[in-house]
């Protein structure tokens, strides 16, 4: 078996145009972790999390390389998150993409995909390797639900 035969090949995908405001919609709505997203082409760019949003809501002080270590002494209330946020809601998603989720082909085995899977704690986007274009996304729910259903 190989990645495709496990991956959803109609993930939820963001455009590189959709704005944050629209990702983080997706994640609420949906309580993904994250999400791919594309450009025009349908070439796969990176993805948005929820990792992402903490950043983007955090003061900078704290998410700057070299930034402070220790928060203790930050008071802000939600409010103060909240329009942190709202500053950037509008902005495109690749404002924060990240490039650290490692990728798979469609013809990685079934068991070296899940392996990235779990060392990277992350769903897994497969890509087609000559052209970048996303193919689809092995999740930890439709892998766990094709390997009960066996």
């Amino acid at each position: 078996m190989t990645a495709a035969s496990v991956m959803n090949p109609d993930p939820t995908v963001l455009n590189s145009t959709d704005i944050v405001r629209t990702a983080m919609q997706y994640i609420m709505d949906h309580r993904f972790r994250n999400v791919p997203v594309v450009d025009a082409a349908g070439r796969y760019l990176g993805m948005f999390g929820v990792h992402c949003l903490f950043r983007l809501v955090l003061p900078k002080a704290l998410t700057m390389e070299d930034g402070l270590d220790d928060a203790s002494f930050i008071k802000e209330s939600l409010s103060e998150l909240h329009e942190r946020l709202r500053e950037v809601e509008q902005q495109p998603v690749t404002l924060c993409v990240s490039k650290d989720v490692p990728t798979v082909a469609p013809d990685t085995s079934l068991v070296e995909a899940l392996l990235i899977m779990y060392r990277s704690h992350s769903s897994i986007p497969v890509v087609e390797p000559d052209t970048g274009r996303l193919l689809g996304v092995i999740s930890y729910w439709d892998v766990s639900a094709k390997i009960l259903a066996a």
